[in-house]
């Protein structure tokens, strides 16, 4: 080697020495079910995730709406092409929790993973839903709503109602709705999702059971009560208000919402994740409440319960894979991106710490009714009864349930007689889980 080459030779030896092996970059399927805005959002936090670090990449896959996102992961799984993260509704948590050997529980996850992890730091309220017979956390909580009162401040002032006092109980609705259509509203309110609202949660928040075997999770051979005096009395009521459009119903999921919008209905009761979009697309101002209560029902208000989605993982993925889920699920739990979350999307935040960090910057402040839904999930601490439902093949149900109202609103069958009628139905449907369940 001629002495002017020399000099090169030994940079170059020591650049190759100094250099360390290349690690390649570990891609983690995510399906999810949010198109639009929440799943630009989503998007963002997985883009987040990414560039925090090198070694995972999350590579989030919209498989349209829950039901065809769960369906999507159950045949992958059959076929082991699942992915290793899928987003599912709360209503199929009994169905998920049944597929024993396809879910890697997430308290398991952590711990195996050696990632930081401690229920306690997560709302009861929420975490409490996810969580089996010994309390163990078996998806991670990720977008929760719960259902909170709006109403139109403009209406309510030209009704001479007080625009800065919402409806307290039931009956304080009921007045209040009477007076909105005597001054020629064209209905005083609506709802949506009728058995996530006027079943599930009323029974959460007037600590009723919804059924036995503390609402299904303490066993499969669990039987809805939800045909109980209280639960029957609502029923009638709105059924009766139904008849002068006091109350008008507007259909199932979220069919309702653009009549509170538009100023046909003055207070409507949904989903506190759709506060914004009501925000942004009605032309009055809007207030806040909690959801009403009956003032004679011992108990009430207790808390509401959630609806929304987790993250599940699912089995037989390689084990690199499962280190990059921890640490991404120990990266969305931190206070800063949740509190980010809760505030661009409307949905709950899952820890304590990410709500206070929320108030510490100012946000509730510059949105009045943002923090509704917190208060009103952690309004008392979870109940047997208030801590959510763990039923077999609720999506089912829940539609058996809807059917039964809408004769009851009809005026085609009493609020007995559908209530009735929803119960039998809906426990045929829980008896043919049970059967089907790899636990009898």
């Amino acid at each position: 080697m001629t002495s002017a080459l020399r000099p090169l030779y030994l940079a170059i030896l020591a650049a190759l020495s100094l250099a360390a092996p290349a690690r390649a970059t570990t891609d983690i399927a995510w399906w999810h079910a949010m198109s639009g805005e929440l799943g630009r959002q989503l998007g963002k936090l997985a883009s987040d995730f990414n560039a925090s670090q090198s070694d995972y990449r999350i590579v989030p896959v919209y498989k349209g709406n829950y039901t065809e996102t769960v369906t999507a992961a159950i045949f992958a799984f059959r076929s082991r092409s699942q992915p290793a993260i899928v987003q599912v509704n709360e209503v199929a948590t009994a169905t998920m929790t049944a597929a024993k050997g396809a879910i890697y529980p997430v308290f398991s996850l952590m711990r195996d993973m050696n990632e930081p992890f401690s229920l306690d730091d997560y709302l009861p309220a929420v975490s409490g839903y996810y969580t089996d017979a010994a309390g163990n956390l078996l998806s991670f909580p990720f977008n929760s709503s719960t259902p909170i009162l709006y109403y139109n401040k403009t209406m309510f002032r030209d009704a001479g109602l007080d625009p800065e006092t919402p409806p307290k109980t039931w009956p304080e609705l009921g007045a209040a709705a009477k007076r909105l259509r005597d001054r020629g509203a064209a209905c005083g309110f609506t709802t949506s999702w009728p058995s996530w609202i006027h079943v599930e949660n009323f029974s959460a928040f007037h600590d009723l059971p919804l059924a036995t075997r503390g609402n299904g999770f303490a066993g499969l051979d669990a039987e809805l009560t939800i045909n109980n005096p209280v639960v029957v009395k609502h029923i009638a009521q709105l059924a009766e208000w139904q008849k002068t459009k006091s109350f008008d119903y507007g259909g199932r999921g979220q069919a309702a919402e653009p009549r509170f919008q538009n100023g046909e209905c003055g207070i409507f009761i949904g989903s506190s994740a759709t506060r914004a979009d009501i925000k942004a697309n009605s032309k009055f101002e809007v207030g806040y409440g909690m959801m009403p209560y009956w003032p004679d029902v011992k108990g009430a208000p207790q808390n509401s319960i959630i609806g929304g989605a987790t993250l599940w993982v699912l089995r037989d993925r390689p084990r690199e894979e499962y280190k990059g889920v921890a640490r991404f699920f120990a990266y969305l739990a931190q206070p800063g991106v949740q509190a980010a979350w809760h505030q661009n999307t409307g949905y709950l935040p899952i820890t304590r710490a990410a709500s206070e960090l929320t108030r510490a910057q100012g946000f509730y402040e510059r949105n009045p009714g943002a923090a509704i839904s917190f208060e009103e999930i952690t309004l008392n601490p979870p109940t047997e009864n208030s801590k959510g439902i763990r039923l077999g093949s609720f999506v089912l149900i829940r539609g058996a349930i809807e059917d039964e109202l809408e004769q009851a609103f009809a005026g085609q069958k009493s609020a007995q007689a559908a209530l009735d009628a929803a119960v039998e139905r809906g426990n045929k449907i829980l008896r043919q889980f049970e059967r089907a369940s790899p636990d009898r």
